[in-house]
């Protein structure tokens, strides 16, 4: 069932994969609700995550269902099953989604957009780079050209590439994991993106913001986690509940006629109203073809 629903979705998908020249997409998204994983192709090898789920065998079966299922996948595009990187994922909190899982340290360089990232598909839940903010990353290149770009939580800085090789004028990437800001630095070396006006800056996205000057940016992008009770924070982060905050300082620091960009993966997300003036949700034409899930984000943007 599973290998026969990843040929027909690698049969749609094909036309627009090697008309948009994608060379990492999601091959399979839950569509099968008792099969519940995510499959995702990056570059010949398969990235499959298992989505805890009522009815899922558990004990002693559970192993060995998981294990056909991963050959399964890889069967149906010829990918070996030693090049299929299975992952168990339950609900996060905090920074759990970034720790790592195993140390096999199997990374290597894949492209998009004509650029090019680090991902590492078997040492954490997550590769390194968000498949589903593909379009997002587009659109702030395209507004990046001449202009001072930040960009907060920013993970490993794939927004920052795109920013940065569409001609920003400047950029700086902020990140609270040491381990991320040096993936982010790699990526940017990667591509070309030298020099004093990109930096990476490890930090807690608060405080740190408290500390900038008015008007000190022109894009921002901003992703955070939808809750965090990392060690390193002086308090816990919850979206819903800090994110009017949050952006109000973002908009001190962004010059008129800004831009800022404001992504989550929280559901049920309610912009408070003393930031929702002027927010227009681009959720659903931010979403790729190849993601099933219509609400793996949600994102809006603002003019200054």
């Amino acid at each position: 069932m599973l290998c026969n629903r990843i040929q027909k979705n690698a049969r749609r998908l094909r036309r627009w994969v090697e008309r948009d020249d994608v060379s990492c997409y999601r091959l399979y998204d839950r569509d099968i609700p008792e099969v519940p994983l995510v499959v995702d192709w990056y570059e010949g090898r398969l990235h499959v995550a298992e989505y805890k789920r009522r009815g899922s065998p558990d004990g002693a079966a559970h192993g060995p269902w998981l294990e056909a299922l991963a050959v399964a996948a890889g069967a149906a595009v010829g990918v070996p099953r030693d090049e299929v990187f299975l992952k168990h994922r339950e609900r996060q909190r905090g920074l759990k989604q970034y720790e790592k899982v195993d140390d096999e340290q199997v990374s290597f360089h894949v492209g998009e957009g004509g650029h090019h990232f680090r991902v590492n598909l078997s040492d954490y839940l997550d590769t390194g780079l968000f498949l589903d903010h593909r379009i997002t990353r587009k659109r702030v290149a395209d507004e990046a050209e001449g202009r001072r770009f930040l960009n907060l939580f920013a993970y490993t800085g794939s927004f920052t590439v795109y920013a940065g090789c569409a001609g920003a004028q400047s950029t700086t990437t902020v990140d609270m994991s040491n381990t991320y800001s040096q993936w982010a630095q790699r990526n940017l070396t990667l591509n070309g993106l030298h020099g004093s006006q990109h930096q990476v800056v490890r930090a807690d996205v608060r405080t740190w913001l408290h500390d900038q000057p008015n008007d000190s940016w022109d894009l921002v992008v901003v992703d955070p986690p939808t809750f965090s009770n990392s060690k390193k924070m002086e308090v816990t982060f919850d979206i819903q509940r800090d994110h009017a905050a949050m952006l109000g300082a973002i908009r001190r620091v962004t010059a008129p006629g800004g831009v800022i960009y404001f992504s989550s993966n929280f559901r049920r997300l309610k912009l408070d109203e003393a930031v929702a003036e002027g927010a227009v949700e681009l959720t659903p034409d931010s979403i790729p073809p190849d993601f099933r899930d219509k609400r793996i984000h949600r994102c809006w943007r603002w003019q200054l």
